[in-house]
């Protein structure tokens, strides 16, 4: 292995992509890609958004958000959930086709198409210098039975997600299992 600086990049390798729904004052659906975050604690879930996104005002107005895990088969209209600003194109959820459902817990839309869908409260908005961090307590997670065990719990093979390469602009499917997790170390425990 030969090791060689490439400076400092705004990058991890992968980045998890999750889709966040909220609605809109007219109450339509707007649904955003995002990168930067994920889960920060055993029920809360951390959001680094800008301000300006319209997605960011939804959420202060509503106190809710949905946080989805899009699956490769959705990737086209996830993508464009990430091109596309609901501050400036309206109708942009509908363009795509996909369909919605209102929270049974909180004040935002689920996806149907996507398998796995956190629905969550906000907890805390932070504006900091450095950007927008959004801190939700996840209230309830519906899942697609197609991606559950049968002990139901998410079979990250069945779940079809992907990854973000932000230094070379790709996504790449999450693929099979490679190994178990505090177990395949427990060698080098003795």
């Amino acid at each position: 292995m030969s090791l060689k600086d490439i400076g400092v990049k705004p990058i991890l390798f992968p980045q998890p992509t999750y889709m966040i729904g909220s609605y809109d004052d007219d109450d339509s659906v707007d649904v955003m890609m995002m990168a930067w975050g994920g889960v920060c604690a055993r029920d809360m879930v951390a959001l680094n958004i800008g301000a300006r996104h319209k997605t960011s005002e939804n959420i202060r107005k509503r106190g809710a958000f949905t946080l989805a895990v899009p699956g490769t088969d959705t990737l086209a209209e996830s993508d464009y959930f990430g091109i596309a600003s609901a501050n400036d194109v309206a109708d942009k959820f509908a363009k795509t086709g996909l369909h919605a459902e209102k929270s049974a817990h909180v004040d935002a839309p689920v996806i149907t198409e996507y398998p796995l869908t956190f629905e969550c409260e906000v907890v805390e908005i932070q504006d900091q210098p450095y950007g927008q961090r959004i801190l939700g307590k996840v209230v309830n997670i519906v899942a697609d039975e197609s991606v559950l065990t049968a002990d139901s719990k998410v079979d990250a093979e069945k779940l079809g997600a992907f990854a973000f390469d932000g230094d070379q602009n790709g996504y790449y499917a999450i693929g099979s299992r490679v190994g178990t997790a505090w177990g395949n170390g427990k060698k080098y425990m003795q």
